[in-house]
């Protein structure tokens, strides 16, 4: 890395990120650590000893660990890495202005890394972006051009003894890749060489609102990927000066593939790709299923052509992608013959692909949701339950316990009992069951020969370990 990339407009001060276990914060941890700073943090379920393992993994490696009371910010020249959504009586945030430290959100310290790039790439979207990302950065790496990675997902392709937690890589510092958020309306910080817009449905913003984040994200790129078969995206196609399109059911998209060639398997899908543009056609064979997953690989190609990139040597790596943790994960099949599936589905967009790549193939679905907050919850629940109801049939069952809650003053007064009695009212067969545990049993209890359980939910880490549990007591 040379010396400008080490001295840039953060220069090297020490950062201090406050909840560095989460799925955003320990990948941007490591870049930054990557980068030549000092980074310490502390994190709640540090304190109250939930996946000790990675705790561990970071002390070993380097990053100083504090318990959640302050204690981990001592100096003014710290700079305080904290959400936006963290409150000022959290004891970091109160010493850090005590102190007066510098505070960045999670979004500004990966937006100036980021746009602090010569090449840079972001992906944008509702659904998918995670798996993109590590498409991209995969084809790149595979290639040799040495990627630096941000991603929300840990990518199966980079993971090894020194680095289990691969959601990050650190590469060269002027090429980066990165998935970026709508969520909290960062996406509207980065200036991406090319950035990719993979679809827009209902999340935690209103469509009026995304439309706006998205309309000037694809502005802003130099060169604009965009879904066709997504009927929003392609609504703001307009806004981009420069584009490449893609899409399966678009055949007039640049990149597309000759519907008749699809083949869908349990564990892949292939199908023969089209570049429009050329008239070439090429054999694309994808290790993973689900024809939202062909979409995520057109993207991913699409986005390399813009940047230059053969789409045959595209194609080729990616027929060697291993994937991505908790995106259709298959943790196991059992003797006779039950799967679990570990899955990051939680929204309407996420949860109904994983459900249609089920039901793709042969068996009931027994689908556990455990939502990742009461608010989201109020936001998007009902479309959740007319997703559930709608995708699953009348054998399969949905299994929801009560929201995660890790603490905080969010409003508990609205939670699961209204998804299931939506789910119900629209046809699905759906279950309440309080506690995770109890799930769990509930589901070992229901399970027969040639099932798939899926074990879906976010922001929290546990829920992989849960997914595994109910696999060796099927075993």
């Amino acid at each position: 890395m040379d010396d400008a990339a080490q001295t840039g407009p953060l220069g090297m001060r020490p950062f201090f990120f406050c909840g560095i276990g989460g799925s955003g914060m320990l990948p941007l941890a490591q870049l930054a650590q990557g980068f030549g700073h000092e980074v310490a943090g502390s994190d709640r379920s540090y304190d109250q000893g939930r996946t000790p393992e990675k705790f561990q993994w970071l002390a070993e490696n380097g990053f100083t660990m504090f318990p959640q009371d302050g204690s981990g910010v001592v100096s003014a020249n710290q700079t305080l890495i904290a959400s936006a959504a963290i409150e000022d009586t959290v004891p970091e945030v109160a010493r850090a202005k005590e102190l007066g430290c510098k505070r960045m959100t999670r979004a500004e310290l990966l937006a100036e890394l980021f746009n602090d790039a010569g090449y840079s790439i972001a992906v944008g979207g509702t659904s998918g972006k995670s798996t993109v990302t590590g498409m991209i950065a995969w084809i790149l790496a595979d290639l040799g051009h040495d990627p630096t990675v941000m991603n929300g997902a840990v990518m199966k392709n980079f993971v090894d003894e020194a680095n289990p937690f691969a959601s990050a890589r650190v590469g060269s510092p002027r090429i980066f890749v990165s998935e970026v958020d709508e969520s909290d309306g960062s996406i509207a910080l980065y200036r991406p060489t090319i950035g990719v817009l993979l679809n827009v449905s209902l999340d935690h913003k209103s469509i009026e609102e995304l439309r706006t984040l998205f309309g000037n994200f694809l502005f802003e790129a130099g060169c604009a990927v965009i879904n066709m078969d997504d009927e929003e995206s392609r609504f703001l196609a307009g806004r981009a000066t420069q584009k490449v399109t893609f899409g399966i059911h678009h055949q007039s998209a640049n990149i597309t593939v000759e519907p008749e060639s699809i083949e869908q398997g349990a564990l892949s899908i292939r199908a023969v790709l089209l570049d429009n543009r050329s008239k070439e056609v090429f054999p694309l064979d994808l290790p993973m299923p689900g024809l939202h997953n062909l979409a995520n690989a057109l993207a991913a190609i699409a986005a390399m052509s813009a940047a230059g990139i053969e789409i045959a040597r595209s194609v080729y790596a990616l027929s060697r992608f291993k994937g991505l943790a908790r995106r259709f994960d298959v943790v196991g099949t059992s003797p006779s013959g039950i799967s679990v599936i570990d899955d990051f589905g939680h929204n309407p967009e996420k949860c109904a692909a994983t459900l249609r790549t089920l039901k793709a193939t042969e068996g009931r679905v027994i689908a556990f949701f455990q939502p990742h907050g009461y608010g989201p919850l109020r936001q998007m629940g009902d479309e959740l339950a007319q997703t559930f109801a709608r995708e699953l049939g009348d054998d399969d069952i949905t299994i929801m316990c009560d929201p995660v809650y890790f603490g905080g003053t969010v409003d508990r007064s609205e939670g699961t009992e209204r998804i299931i009695k939506l789910i119900e009212d629209n046809g699905g067969s759906a279950e309440h069951i309080a506690t995770r545990e109890a799930c769990g049993d509930r589901m070992v209890e229901l399970a027969r020969p040639g099932d798939r359980i899926v074990i879906m939910g976010a922001r929290d880490d546990t829920l992989s370990a849960f997914a595994k549990s109910v696999f060796e007591r099927l075993k």
